[in-house]
């Protein structure tokens, strides 16, 4: 009878292990996939205001706040996402749009393709080590091809940058105007708007037991500020606006008034560096610290009005000016204006781009085509599951071409195996014009973006993607 105990005794314990295995990998599989579903759904969200042809978000917010924009950044900053995961892919468009400043919906669209992949990959049963490893190979391959494919561009050529610029502006709201921001766009960049710190200052008085003293004192005490002031030889001040109170009361105004001291007041804080920057002078957040040498010096200094009934104050003939430049935008309501200013701010960025890195590609998914082929081709010489990877993720690139296709209107299947078929005939610069529903040779349309946009978007959309591959459970601490 000792016998059959002893051979019953390993089975039983073999058997209790295996179960335990099963239980510990399918959490951990449960984990990773749900992970991989709320990424995906974040990007399916912004997928449609891809292109030039993308809809456009209303948000709402809590404060009652209503936003129109098909920017990208801004779709997801403003979104309320509460899964962790899917937190990636907010952070995600934000290092977009701080590396490039455009294609903050197309990283994210191109990252919940690549998880798509990577679902079918898991499920196939490969291991997310080798899928990892084979898409940061990817990565690398498709920046080497997309540097193969890009044009260099001198400064000098404003043309080429004010077409990347007016690329950019094609998929905003404001894309009527294109022609006009474009050419601002590059000028405010070649002039290298900058902005660098934040000054706050307040002063607060709140003691009412003996008010004809305190009164007293601030006379006595705007009247040496003044003094201090008037000995510099100033005669204009920008004051900072005060969210507490009146930056500058109606007293010191009637005595900076009778020392002809012009007052400029409620300036945005965010403002502050830019005009101390622009007027190369100092900005002074104490009395005891104004001095001559901090200050600006101008020509003229006049309150312009508008043709709506609204004023701006235009300051001219600056001496030593700083490289910056000034961009004064207007439209029919509150709306269009933040729009106006998020597009134009991606137009300086693309420009930006150029500035860092002078190369330009086609766009109109044209390097995405161009990629999915040859990087399909290099799977074909990779060994082992590698190579299956790295051809699913060439695939996974296709989802721009596609998405701008059903986004405009066109059949997206028939599209994408046209373009197929073109570039794999050597037409490499082939693409989608979305103006002329049709495909066409897109350098030839002046349809260029930077290459920094396309190479950024690749590899920040990888390292997110495989981030998310090598997590397998969520901790959560209270």
């Amino acid at each position: 009878m000792a016998s059959p105990a002893v051979v019953a005794s390993p089975a039983i314990g073999r058997s209790s292990s295996k179960t335990e295995t099963f239980v510990d990998n399918k959490r951990k599989d449960d984990v990773r996939m749900a992970n991989i579903a709320a990424a995906r759904a974040v990007a399916d969200a912004v997928r449609t205001s891809l292109g030039p042809k993308g809809m456009d978000k209303m948000i709402s917010t809590a404060n009652g706040e209503v936003i129109i924009t098909n920017d990208g950044a801004t779709i997801l900053n403003k979104m309320d996402v509460l899964q962790p995961a899917a937190k990636f892919f907010v952070e995600l468009s934000k290092s977009q749009d701080i590396v490039a400043g455009d294609g903050t919906t197309t990283v994210v669209v191109i990252a919940g393709a690549f998880l798509k992949e990577c679902l079918s990959l898991l499920s196939a049963g490969i291991h997310p080590t080798i899928v990892s490893e084979s898409l940061h190979k990817t990565s690398i391959k498709s920046v080497e091809v997309l540097t193969a494919m890009a044009i260099p561009v001198e400064l000098s050529d404003r043309d080429s940058l004010v077409k990347s610029a007016s690329t950019a502006l094609n998929s905003k709201v404001v894309s009527q105007y294109s022609t006009l921001l474009a050419p601002l766009a590059v000028d405010a960049v070649l002039s290298h708007q900058l902005r660098l710190f934040d000054i706050e200052q307040s002063i607060v008085i709140s003691d009412y037991t003996q008010m004809d003293r305190i009164l007293k004192e601030e006379r006595n005490y705007i009247l040496g500020m003044i003094k201090k002031i008037k000995a510099t030889g100033c005669n204009v001040l920008l004051i900072q606006k005060s969210i507490l109170r009146d930056a500058v009361t109606e007293l010191s105004l009637h005595y900076l008034s009778k020392a002809k001291i012009m007052v400029i007041k409620d300036v945005e804080r965010d403002e502050i560096e830019f005009i101390t920057k622009t007027l190369n002078c100092l900005p002074i957040a104490n009395i005891e610290h104004f001095r001559a040498e901090k200050l600006g010096h101008a020509d003229l200094v006049e309150e312009v009005s508008l043709g709506d009934g609204g004023k701006i104050v235009k300051i001219t003939g600056i001496q030593d000016m700083g490289r910056t430049a000034s961009v004064l935008v207007r439209g029919s309501n509150q709306l269009v204006i933040d729009e106006a200013e998020r597009s134009l701010h991606d137009a300086l960025c693309v420009v930006r781009c150029l500035v860092k890195k002078r190369f330009l590609i086609a766009g109109g998914g044209a390097p995405e085509i161009e990629l999915s082929r040859q990087l399909g081709a290099w799977a074909k010489v990779l060994q082992g599951m590698e190579g299956y990877c790295v051809k699913s993720f060439a695939d996974a690139l296709e989802v721009i071409p596609y998405t701008l296709a059903e986004n405009a209107g066109l059949n997206p299947i028939t599209i994408v195996t046209e373009l197929r078929n073109r570039h794999a005939q050597g037409e490499r610069n082939t693409g989608i014009n979305v103006r002329k529903g049709q495909i066409t040779n897109i350098l030839e349309e002046n349809v260029v973006q930077p290459l920094l946009v396309s190479t950024s978007a690749i590899s920040l959309a990888t390292e997110c993607v495989r981030m998310i591959l090598k997590i397998d459970d969520i901790v959560t601490v209270r």
